[in-house]
């Protein structure tokens, strides 16, 4: 990676608000983040801390209050309908495929919707795809009905890749999954990061998923990024919901092979960023203040 190449992502002076009047409720306040090429960035928070909001952000698909999300070198709201899948590619929570669409259709959905290449063409390409995830020619036929959950999550992601976009944003890639489907599932994720240089953005709970993936972690906590940093320096950090999310049991269970080798917390890597509220915003004590009555 290039220390001078420009972010694949970059987010700064973000907020995100629902609501209007006494009715309004502030997701983030002044969030920054930035993802640089090649890196599998997790993005971890307490229910309402605003990930996958985050994850739509990024696409384009929801605009902030204020703030500046680029992606791509481009501003996230210019992301045009026709284009957006070239760029970045999305696999949602459930897959969300098209009940009334058989599994080739779904993938190859988006290269339709440009109406600029041949059928067979389009076809050609939804099976390479297909294959790429580990699906047989014959499951192209089948309807999203008959599929198991892996199997929907392998054609959402087929459907994702299919205009090779550079980066892929992923909301909960192993969740529903038995334990053998969401290993089968992390290792076809680590296959295609590093044959087709994947930048990837991934919103999930899955511990076992985020230390076998994860470059960094993203810590989503008080509004903001909490800390950055790769999983061992971040469960170094001292805050309520790193305790309780990364070093109670099935914490402590999943850094079972990187316990031996987290760095020293006096001697973290340039791109641990523990972010002060207190340094960032004069006005955090009372912010902590609110949130602790």
């Amino acid at each position: 990676m290039n220390d001078h190449e420009a972010p694949i992502v970059s987010i700064h002076g973000l907020w995100t608000v629902f609501g209007r009047g006494k009715d309004e409720v502030v997701i983030h306040k002044d969030l920054a983040l930035t993802v640089q090429r090649g890196e599998i960035v997790s993005l971890v928070g307490g229910s309402g801390t605003g990930k996958t909001v985050l994850l739509r952000q990024m696409l384009g698909l929801e605009q902030p209050a204020k703030g500046e999300v680029t992606v791509l070198d481009q501003p996230a709201a210019r992301l045009s309908r026709r284009g957006a899948a070239s760029r970045v590619g999305m696999l949602f929570q459930q897959g969300a495929l098209f009940s009334a669409f058989s599994v080739m259709e779904n993938v190859a959905f988006p290269l339709r919707e440009l109406k600029t290449l041949p059928e067979a063409l389009v076809r050609d390409a939804a099976l390479v795809k297909l294959q790429m995830v580990g699906l047989k020619p014959a499951d192209a036929h089948k309807m999203p009905a008959d599929l198991s959950g892996g199997m929907i999550k392998r054609v959402a992601l087929a459907r994702a890749l299919i205009m090779d976009p550079p980066l892929l944003l992923l909301d909960e890639p192993t969740a529903g999954l038995d334990p053998n489907g969401s290993d089968d599932f992390v290792d076809l994720l680590r296959s295609l990061h590093q044959e087709l240089g994947l930048t990837v953005v991934m919103v999930t709970h899955d511990l076992d998923t985020l230390f076998a993936l994860s470059s960094r972690v993203a810590v989503l906590a008080e509004k903001r990024v909490l800390v950055t940093g790769t999983p061992g320096e971040v469960v170094k950090f001292k805050h309520p919901f790193i305790e309780h999310f990364f070093l109670g049991e099935r914490g402590r269970r999943a850094m079972t092979p990187i316990k031996d080798t987290a760095p020293d917390p006096d001697a973290l890597t340039p791109d641990f960023h523990p972010q002060s509220h207190t340094e960032s915003h004069p006005d955090s004590a009372a912010d902590h203040k609110e949130q602790s009555q």
